[in-house]
């Protein structure tokens, strides 16, 4: 075990703080900072995913930001692919990878490996899509969970583009993810976790309030900054569309059809409507990553408060965080 490589994995959800911490740990810490976010990668979406500003880019590099056109969809293949590539390079470097961010998704597929799934069928998709128009979210959900009860289980009853993506699965092949993945794992070499020794940390306040707070705040500031006008670049290319992972992205979504309401027949959204159903979306996607870490196996916690609900010095935080990396990379 003290022979494999070590690697350090640092999850939260949105808001937490992590991207401070990250760049904390590197100024007194030999690691290389990997990014874990499906909406960081893409050129372009700047304000309302939080990308670092040049300015902290220059003093604490992150891998897979900026790698993709907004056009173009990544997925969890791309970054497990991208990622096996960059912790290899930071290792031949003799530097520790630090992997960052909020998508759950892209943890899971690393440390568990992802099973050859059938390519997407756009009619098939498109049919879920009117059912879910029809009956809601939630009755595809359940159309799922008589299906792949251990998928369903892993996904929130409102997550349209995972839903729509394993029921169309299991339409097109006939086989759910669960057996597809297990097919995987059986024919597969070692995976990630048996490469590495994964040290995994999540970041979070004790509170829920006051990361609801954060979001809220946090919400007001991009559009001060200009997300409006961001998303405004973004609609004038005749390339991109709502149906776009990088464009149902929480907050990008939410001022699209802002602006579709001024300029179309869709019904129009007000100034302070787009304010509550952006920092509602981001709430629910704090809800959901919560979630998944919950049940993360040997996931230690890094709360931003004490027990009594005081806010945490980030000095403070980063000394207990190396103390406990030390113990664990001995």
């Amino acid at each position: 075990m003290a022979e494999r490589p070590v690697v350090l994995f640092l999850m939260g959800p949105t808001a937490s703080g992590k991207t401070g911490l990250a760049m904390a740990l590197r100024e007194q810490w030999p690691v290389e900072l990997v990014s874990v976010d499906s909406t960081l990668v893409y050129r372009g979406l700047d304000i309302g995913t939080a990308k670092p500003s040049a300015e902290e880019l220059a003093r604490a590099p992150h891998r897979l930001i900026d790698i993709r056109d907004p056009a173009e969809p990544y997925s969890a293949a791309d970054f497990v692919a991208d990622a096996e590539r960059e912790v290899a390079d930071i290792h031949a470097a003799g530097r520790i990878p630090l992997l960052v961010g909020g998508t759950m998704l892209y943890f899971k597929a690393l440390l568990e490996g992802l099973a050859p799934m059938p390519p997407a069928d756009p009619e098939v998709r498109a049919q879920i899509e009117l059912e879910a128009q029809s009956h809601g979210w939630p009755h595809i959900h359940t159309q799922l969970a008589a299906v792949d009860p251990d998928t369903a289980a892993q996904i929130h009853p409102n997550h349209s583009q995972r839903l729509s993506r394993a029921l169309e699965v299991y339409r097109v092949s006939g086989k759910t993810m669960t057996e597809l993945r297990r097919a995987q794992r059986q024919e597969s070499g070692p995976g990630f976790a048996e490469r590495y020794r994964v040290t995994q940390l999540a970041m979070a306040p004790r509170d829920r309030g006051v990361l609801h707070e954060r979001i809220s705040l946090r919400f007001d500031q991009m559009l001060e900054q200009g997300l409006v006008e961001e998303v405004r670049v973004l609609r004038e290319r005749a390339d991109l569309h709502p149906g776009l992972p990088a464009i149902r992205a929480v907050g990008y979504r939410q001022v699209w059809d802002y602006l579709d309401g001024g300029e179309s027949e869709v019904e129009a959204i007000s100034w302070n409507e787009l304010r509550e159903r952006g920092k509602a979306a981001t709430r629910q996607l704090a809800k959901r990553q919560v979630t998944w870490l919950r049940g993360w196996p040997d996931l230690e916690w890094l709360y931003t408060q004490d027990e009594e609900g005081k806010n945490r010095p980030i000095e403070e935080i980063v000394k207990n965080t190396l103390n406990y990396i030390g113990t664990k990379t001995i």
